[in-house]
């Protein structure tokens, strides 16, 4: 009986999990992103010198395994999740994020990442490239060779996904963009240290995470919530007076009132507002 319910309230968590991914409405649909067929070059073929630099960077990932700390980490970047993911980057961005704490660098986050996630399905399904546990029948320091087996290496989702939101933390926060990137660099080299991916695979997923991200700044949507997103951040961090920074000055008209999001207010919005360049409490 009990193992019937347990399966019962899987399934239902797994149903609400669906639900919501089902509900981030991306900035693009796929057929509007580039194409990262046509974007990136064929990956290294195994005879090629290229490859070379890949088997040497297989070994040094094994090497790192050794190291108990960066081992953890890179397990802790295998998962396939967006909160493990933003954790991950709390303290070089300053600020915990998640729905309850930082809800639009969230939904910043969220949205942006289901946008520019798809990319990587077609690319993989295209060149079908063997990963390295697959090519050398080698164990992965994540345990994932079966579900990962028969998935091409080419470019790497989670590279992609790690670099993207590297990009997008560093807008939000400029001023931490050193250590954000440094730690969106170890997050590509996280897929090399658990066997997941080539070197190559990392390398080309940085510049089609660059791609994407790109994109993401055609969408008015998307501008719009990054304002939001970086608001937040600077009320969150106690700098409310930078507030005006992240607005759009070239829309703002004497005796206008505006949001921090620089949309223009109307008289149902209550908060803080911008208004003859200074913020005023609307009850």
């Amino acid at each position: 009986m009990k193992k019937n319910i347990v399966i019962v309230m899987a399934a239902l968590m797994a149903a609400m999990t669906l639900n919501a991914q089902t509900e981030v409405q991306p900035y693009f649909t796929v057929d509007q992103l580039p194409n990262l067929i046509k974007c990136l070059p064929a990956p290294p073929a195994f005879d090629s010198p290229e490859f070379a630099n890949d088997m040497m960077r297989f070994s040094w990932g094994k090497q790192q395994r050794l190291d108990p700390e960066r081992a953890e980490i890179a397990k802790r970047d295998a998962v396939w999740s967006y909160e493990a993911l933003l954790a991950e980057f709390d303290v070089p961005f300053g600020l915990h994020i998640s729905p309850e704490n930082t809800p639009e660098i969230w939904k910043l986050m969220v949205t942006s990442l289901t946008t520019t996630d798809a990319m990587r399905v077609a690319p993989k399904a295209f060149y079908k490239r063997q990963r390295p546990f697959e090519r050398f029948q080698d164990k992965m320091l994540t345990d994932e060779e079966a579900e990962l087996t028969g998935e091409g290496s080419y470019p790497s989702g989670h590279t992609m996904r790690g670099w993207t939101a590297a990009l997008l933390l560093a807008e939000v926060n400029p001023a931490a963009a050193d250590t954000i990137f440094a730690r969106g660099w170890m997050y590509g080299e996280s897929r090399v240290i658990v066997g997941a991916h080539w070197q190559s695979d990392v390398d080309a997923s940085r510049v089609a995470a660059s791609i994407g991200y790109s994109a993401l700044h055609g969408s008015a949507e998307f501008r719009e919530q990054m304002a939001k997103a970086q608001a937040e951040y600077l009320e969150k961090t106690g700098q409310a007076s930078r507030l005006t920074e992240v607005m759009q000055p070239a829309t703002i008209t004497d005796g206008q009132a505006y949001r921090l999001d620089g949309i223009q207010a109307s008289d149902a919005t209550h908060g803080i507002v911008i208004q003859d360049g200074k913020k005023i409490l609307r009850n």
